[in-house]
């Protein structure tokens, strides 16, 4: 995640990692093991799954408790990285 004005963050701290993509992907399993990896304490029960209006699309949300900026990066990166993945926010 290029760009990240540390000025702006202070951590450590919660961050909610918005994912989105087709509907017919495992989006929510994806979240959870990228962030698991770099999160190991990572509470699954701290996802929610939100279906676009027509049905096509879902929305992944975790919360993470991220320590660093380069804890930050490292999931957006891995995220960003997946196929099954059309937008990180």
């Amino acid at each position: 995640m290029a760009g990240i004005n540390e000025d702006l963050w202070e951590f450590p701290m919660e961050h909610n990692f918005k994912v989105m993509g087709a509907a017919h992907h495992p989006l929510t399993d994806i979240v959870i093991e990228v962030v698991k990896r770099h999160a190991p304490g990572f509470d699954q029960t701290r996802v929610s799954v939100k279906s676009s209006r027509t049905g096509k699309y879902n929305s992944v949300t975790a919360v993470v408790w991220i320590e660093d900026k380069s804890q930050l990066e490292n999931i957006y990166r891995d995220l960003s990285e997946r196929d099954e993945v059309s937008w990180t926010l």
